[in-house]
């Protein structure tokens, strides 16, 4: 018997933004929401209704898991859209369901879609495949990454009725990423950092560094240090209103609501580093950094990393999540600078799954992906 057809996870159908579930996963809430549609973009979300015994033979028959998911719609060209799932859906089956289900959930979810939708994007918060996988380490334990696409695109789709799911050619949201435990107290996670580490959020106190909430006034001064961060390290530079919709949007009414802190560390009254720190669940999470050039020998970054563990833990977190680094230590990678900084803060790896896509319409699909390709990087957000 065809294993599609031998398990049928769930039952798809829709349901209203302020009804999204509470989660850690930021992208997966109706704060989430907000943000996007203050900047144009739409969204759905969906209830997701699964019998336990089709992911555990041991449960009982009648017993089901509900799970949720929000989706945005993506305007590309005028007749043309796609609909992503950032870092969703947050259930993971198990390795050995999961191209099964993410093709029951596609499509199911066709009927809810715009027409001209090309596909469907899940950026996958699912641990990778290959993440424990002895092969994929070298002799010093460096995680050497998945294997060739066509291998992965293989495993992803056994058992899949339609073999459709395919890698996307760049991730959108970062798929290595650093988690440090705050269930611990602050002189255990202290000792888990590396010495420099240490060291240098000493030095920071030393030198007279100090940290600070700021509220909506401060967005020009912010945004000053995030564009010389960008102009210095070459990434994607995002428009002041973008900032303005993380930081004003509110969702008190809905199930999911965030917290956003703007932080910025300054010495002597000069404004060195600034984070956004949100928190969403039981998670804090870094989303969005920038320093200056100058004094760096303040260590500011460093004081605002520890700031923002402590504010963290102060409100209940059980983890930071350090969002975004290379997938090791290889030195020659565009990210490794983020790699060395938040490793040092004593967190555990985390390597996902990164986007994976079910096309829809497979002629516009391959013109869009072609385009992709040529255009291949990297995305910190």
């Amino acid at each position: 018997m065809n294993f599609y057809f031998k398990i049928m996870f769930s039952h798809v159908y829709l349901k209203e933004i302020e009804d999204v579930f509470r989660t850690p996963i930021i992208q997966q809430t109706a704060f989430w929401s907000v943000v996007k549609q203050q900047l144009g973009v739409k969204s759905l979300a969906v209830n997701i209704r699964i019998r336990k015994s089709d992911l555990d033979k041991d449960a009982v028959a009648h017993e089901y898991i509900m799970a949720d998911m929000l989706v945005l719609l993506q305007q590309v060209s005028e007749h043309y859209s796609i609909a992503y799932v950032p870092y969703g859906p947050e259930l993971d089956p198990g390795e050995e369901n999961r191209g099964a289900f993410l093709e029951d959930i596609s499509e199911q979810l066709l009927s809810f879609l715009p027409k001209g939708c090309i596909m469907i994007r899940y950026d996958l918060v699912w641990e990778s495949f290959w993440a424990g996988d002895a092969d994929c380490y070298d002799a010093n334990d460096k995680w050497l990454g998945p294997p060739a696409v066509n291998t992965q695109e293989f495993r992803f789709n056994y058992g899949t009725e339609f073999w459709k799911l395919r890698k996307a050619a760049s991730n959108i949201l970062p798929s290595n990423t650093i988690f440090v435990d705050l269930k611990e107290n602050k002189e255990d996670i202290l000792l888990k950092m590396k010495p420099k580490t240490r060291y240098n959020i000493g030095l920071s106190e030393r030198k007279g560094v100090t940290v600070r909430a700021a509220g909506m006034e401060q967005l020009p001064l912010w945004y000053a240090l995030y564009a010389e961060t960008a102009a210095r390290n070459g990434f994607h530079l995002h428009e002041m209103e973008y900032f303005k919709a993380v930081l004003t949007a509110r969702a008190n009414d809905t199930q999911s609501p965030a917290e956003v802190l703007l932080l910025i560390a300054e010495a002597n009254h000069v404004p060195l580093a600034a984070m956004f720190l949100v928190i969403s669940g039981d998670r804090a999470t870094y989303l969005y950094g920038a320093s200056s050039s100058d004094h760096r020998d303040c260590m500011a970054a460093y004081a605002l990393q520890w700031k923002a563990i402590e504010v963290g833990k102060a409100l209940g977190c059980a983890d930071y999540d350090m969002f975004g680094v290379s997938p090791s230590a290889d030195a020659s990678h565009q990210m490794y600078g983020l790699y060395r900084f938040k490793k040092g803060f004593g967190g555990e790896m985390f390597h996902s799954m990164g986007c994976w896509d079910y096309p829809l319409l497979p002629d516009a699909y391959a013109y869009y992906s072609s385009v992709e390709m040529r255009q291949k990087g990297y995305h910190l957000s």
